[in-house]
């Protein structure tokens, strides 16, 4: 694998293997442990779109491989001139050894992945977000010990986290369900996609307006912003049409005593989560969080690493 543009890129075995790496470099952490395979190494961080986590947890993450990352947003680089992005990538890939991109358009990152010769990483587009997801699936595997067999229940907007994450529950043999409201599914693509994959891993994967139904004896319980980035005009609009999909002690009643509670970041109390339910003792939302680090470190190492002289 040159690049991970899409949870399309990935497989059961690549996400076993990052799982375990995950868990290899977050124990190093624990202890103290300096582990700098990559010194010299060099990263191009480009951020068109606004981070917390992502740029934090990329930027401390090659440091601590002993790495140097160097940001770039619109004001700061020729991107927001207009340069295209394929002489961006050709550029870079003459002077860093990876290319990590939070962009709004796919297709903006296909092309960079094109014509890069480095690889090159999807921080986040409109239509996927695959690093959070190899987070998430380290984070229920820390907590449940298996992955395979589990339900998830995905409430709200089929969004770019609905996307990726249809694929990662497929190519690890889950239940996946995701209720959201008419006109607001996953894009089908996704769905046709994970359906195919489960055919193989023997994975479930259910689109449903009922969030009851999604959350009947669910393992995870997951939601997203109603409102993502670019969809700020339409805030008030989708705070009526989702409140049905509001993730609260009452919604969590159906799933399974021992469950999980996921949200990839930054939560609206009181719009697509409670209160009670983010703060409460079933969430591992900060676990979550702090688990991009390791995976994304662990992605780099599987995309970088250079065998020792």
């Amino acid at each position: 694998m040159k690049d991970f543009i899409s949870m399309l890129d990935a497989d059961r075995l690549f996400i076993e293997n990052i799982i375990s790496l995950s868990a290899f470099l977050k124990e190093k952490n624990k202890r103290g442990e300096l582990y700098r395979p990559l010194e010299g190494f060099k990263a191009a961080l480009i951020f068109e779109k606004p981070s917390t986590r992502t740029r934090v947890s990329f930027e401390v993450g090659v440091f601590e491989l002993g790495g140097h990352g160097v940001y770039m947003d619109n004001r700061s680089s020729q991107l927001g001139r207009g340069e295209p992005i394929k002489d961006t990538a050709r550029v870079l890939s003459r002077y860093v050894d990876l290319i990590v991109i939070r962009t709004f358009g796919q297709e903006r990152v296909n092309e960079l992945a094109r014509y890069s010769t480095v690889p090159v990483i999807n921080a986040l587009t409109d239509e996927e977000h695959p690093c959070q997801v190899l987070a998430d699936l380290f984070t229920i595997w820390e907590y449940k010990g298996k992955l395979e067999g589990l339900k998830v229940a995905y409430l709200g907007d089929g969004n770019n986290m609905c996307n990726s994450w249809l694929i990662g529950a497929a190519y690890m043999g889950m239940k996946f369900y995701t209720a959201t409201p008419k006109g607001y599914e996953p894009l089908p693509f996704y769905v046709e996609r994970a359906k195919e994959i489960a055919k193989e891993t023997g994975a479930e994967i259910v689109v449903t307006h009922d969030p009851v139904e999604a959350v009947k004896d669910a393992d995870v319980v997951y939601t997203d912003v109603w409102a993502s980035m670019g969809q700020e005009e339409e805030a008030e609009e989708r705070r009526k049409v989702f409140m049905p999909y509001q993730v609260n002690s009452e919604l969590v009643k159906h799933a399974k005593p021992d469950y999980l509670f996921m949200h990839c970041l930054p939560a609206h109390r009181g719009e697509e989560v409670s209160e009670e339910v983010l703060e409460g003792e079933r969430s591992v939302v900060w676990d979550q969080a702090e688990n991009r680090l390791h995976t994304q470190k662990a992605l780099i190492l599987k995309l970088v690493r250079k065998p020792k002289p």
